[in-house]
């Protein structure tokens, strides 16, 4: 089987460390493992299929797209929810990252055939607990982070590609951005 690849922002630390310990406290709340498969991210294409031989192609395409790409700031605040089956962090000041985003996916839909056309819209976020959150955990992690504040703002500098080994998301290579003028 083809193996699967993922493109997100990792966000610098501190904020990398403090997202990634509200994963790690959702998961020991709820037993809920799928948010801490991967790194604290905003994942600008959701996980895909592709030949592996088409990896050396993928990776100088996205490459040439980063450095055509100017740095820019998001921002994160406070916590939501899509329906009951996943909590994350909200990410703010985003016109800059709708921009990068579909730049990145117009780059994808020319040049790259194997990375499927988003039918949802984009919807930045950093996911804390996902898919098998389990529903009798929803309430009291509903009001445990509706009480709870949370607010930083970084610099994207790179993206990064991920690829899947059959058990664990492995950083594959960054591609960093052109700095800002």
């Amino acid at each position: 089987m083809d193996p699967l690849y993922l493109v997100a922002i990792l966000p610098p630390e501190p904020i990398f460390s403090e997202v990634w310990a509200m994963k790690q406290e959702v998961h020991t709340l709820t037993g809920s493992r799928n948010a801490v498969r991967l790194p604290a991210h905003i994942t600008l294409i959701p996980p895909w299929r592709q030949a592996a031989e088409a990896e050396a192609t993928l990776r100088a395409e996205l490459r040439d797209f980063a450095a055509l790409e100017e740095a820019f700031s998001v921002g994160l605040q406070g916590f939501d929810w899509f329906g009951n089956r996943t909590l994350f962090v909200r990410v703010t000041e985003a016109a800059a990252l709708q921009a990068f985003h579909a730049d990145l996916a117009g780059w994808c839909a020319a040049r790259l055939a194997d990375i499927p056309r988003e039918t949802r819209p984009f919807t930045p976020h950093m996911t804390l607990a996902t898919r098998d959150l389990p529903p009798s955990h929803v309430s009291a992690l509903r009001q445990l982070f509706q009480a709870r504040s949370y607010t930083a703002s970084f610099l994207v500098s790179s993206l990064q590609l991920f690829r899947h080994d059959g058990q664990h998301w492995l950083p594959i290579e960054e591609f960093d951005l052109k700095a800002q003028v």
